[in-house]
């Protein structure tokens, strides 16, 4: 995509994984939901580009794709904007072991 490539929308439609799914994965590939296409997979972590090589070169798939990590800028700003993000931009690393890190969220008078 050329750099000044700028998707129309709301945050969501701007994020890497949207304008993948938008412009070369539903109108190339008639993937309209990657969460169910049998034809998708993901490789998460930090596994990186080596990974993604190897698994083309070796027949496994046809295509991969990487795509740079959502920021938590972004996720804030979806979330803020009461936006939902797309399946599989929310991988983030290091992992907390759950249960680690409670914080309890309440609204204030004002509403936030």
């Amino acid at each position: 995509l050329a750099p000044r490539f700028q998707p129309e929308g709301d945050i969501v439609a701007r994020l890497d994984v949207s304008v993948l799914q938008t412009t070369v994965l539903e109108p190339l590939l008639g993937i309209g939901d990657p969460r169910k296409d049998m034809r998708i997979d993901f490789v998460g972590g930090m596994r990186g580009l080596a990974e993604l090589e190897r698994l083309v070169r070796e027949g496994g798939f046809a295509v991969a794709f990487s795509l740079y990590p959502t920021s938590i800028e972004e996720l804030i700003a979806v979330a803020d904007n009461g936006g939902l993000m797309p399946p599989k931009s929310t991988w983030f690393e290091p992992k907390l072991r759950s249960g680690l890190v409670i914080h309890r969220i309440e609204r204030t008078a004002g509403g936030k």
